[in-house]
């Protein structure tokens, strides 16, 4: 068998069989197979596509390219929540505890932020002392002692993943929904849980910008871990709008934190609760009703901030930060900006509004990039919202007091005012089961 050949197959519209897919896996992983020949694939791929079959062999052979772990000795069912990303998505620091207060086993590899999307990582790091690096044997143990633990992504994790990615990137091909649709879902089943649940954003800060490209890609994922023995549901949750009001590492926690006090602004906590259902529903063969009903009880009740308190105190946290989040780290300075105009605001660009906390030092442009943990944003007003001239939009907040001019401008330019107010966007557009 020959690279060659496989690429002139899919070049020429071609199915490419198990066989032909599994040896450009293993060839690329072994470094057997160029990353010419890798490249010219991948455009073969964007252009003519890959049958549902095609994508399923692929993410499985991903899957298998590295470590596969094995949670079979947690106990319960093992649970896992992915984000395709967005701006001030908090979810996972609520979500993961909910549904480990209700007896789920959360067992969660995250990533770190990167551009305009901020990463779990990145906000449990804010707090004081929190571990995210822990080993395998100790990742498991904790998720068998306190149903709960949340780390950064494994190296040995689908390393064919990690360089077809990069792949992708460098050669303008990041966009086709079978390759998006088997890296992360090669993440996923690599991971190991039993039941997954995907919230897909669509809209101005998300990778997906309409509900149709959304749903094809949930539809996608969702096949794909059914054929591999998970059960799976995904979400299309709006990112128009920044969820919740806080934007930035720190600033996020506290969020999260008011949300697990039974607080919080709405969107954040809907969703939230929608998210946390979705997995109850999925792991304890409970009616969606009846999962929801318990996902309120433990908001109300303090047993999920109980269990954040929990899990970051087994990961060397400061429980005191979470306990009263005022002791979290903050910015040195802060910059009001005001509205440039009198009306209602019509539309937020998400992505340049997550872009403005980039500049204030909160996100990176590349990997590796050092972040500020306080660096950030709290919006005051939101889409919908009717503001005069010269009134609070948001507090923008950084160590570098000369990134405000520059984070200013870009935030204001996210802004579209008019005479009315829009028309209500849904939170959640569709659940796919």
């Amino acid at each position: 068998m020959r690279i060659y050949d496989i690429i002139a197959h899919k070049r020429d519209g071609l199915e490419l069989s198990d066989e032909e897919i599994a040896f450009f896996v293993k060839g690329y992983t072994a470094g057997e197979i160029k990353d010419y020949h890798a490249a010219a694939l991948v455009m073969a791929i964007y252009l003519r596509g890959m049958t549902d079959r095609e994508t399923i062999t692929l993410t499985n052979e991903m899957a298998h390219s590295g470590e596969m772990l094995d949670l079979s000795s947690c106990g319960g069912v093992t649970v896992d929540k992915h984000s395709t990303g967005g701006v001030g998505d908090k979810t996972t620091l609520v979500v993961a505890p909910v549904v480990a207060a209700l007896g789920a086993r959360v067992a969660k590899m995250s990533g770190r932020g990167l551009g305009h999307t901020g990463g779990t990582v990145d906000k449990l790091e804010s707090i004081n002392g929190f571990r995210t690096e822990l080993s395998p044997e100790e990742f498991i143990e904790q998720v068998k002692k306190i149903g709960i633990c949340v780390v950064g992504q494994s190296g040995n994790l689908a390393p064919a993943d990690k360089l077809l990615y990069a792949l992708r990137d460098a050669t303008a091909t990041v966009g086709s929904i079978p390759l998006i649709a088997s890296s992360i879902m090669s993440k996923k089943l690599a991971a190991g849980a039993q039941c997954i649940v995907l919230d897909v954003k669509t809209g101005s800060g998300a990778f997906m910008k309409t509900v149709e490209q959304a749903e094809q890609l949930s539809r996608k994922m969702v096949d794909i871990g059914n054929a591999c023995g998970r059960k799976v549901a995904a979400l299309i949750t709006d990112m128009n709008t920044p969820l919740g009001n806080n934007i930035g590492n720190t600033l996020e926690v506290m969020e999260a934190v008011e949300v697990l006090n039974g607080k919080g602004p709405e969107d954040l906590r809907e969703v939230c609760v929608a998210l946390a259902s979705n997995i109850i529903s999925l792991s304890e063969n409970m009616t969606p009703e009846k999962a929801e009903s318990e996902v309120r009880r433990v908001l109300a009740d303090g047993s999920a901030l109980s269990k954040l308190s929990q899990l970051v105190e087994m990961q060397g946290g400061s429980v005191s930060q979470i306990q009263n989040t005022e002791l979290l780290p903050k910015a040195k300075f802060c910059h009001e900006v005001l509205s440039p105009a009198d009306g209602c605001i019509s539309f937020m660009n998400a992505e340049k509004i997550g872009s403005s906390s980039v500049i204030l030092g909160a996100g990176r442009v590349n990997k590796g990039d050092s972040i500020d943990y306080t660096a950030g944003i709290i919006l005051h007003k939101k889409t919908g919202d009717c503001v005069r001239k010269g009134e609070v939009l948001a507090e923008l907040f950084s160590n570098n007091k000369a990134a405000f001019a520059e984070s200013e401008k870009h935030f204001v330019s996210a802004f579209e005012f008019s005479e009315n107010k829009p028309a209500i966007i849904p939170l959640i557009y569709k659940v796919i089961r």
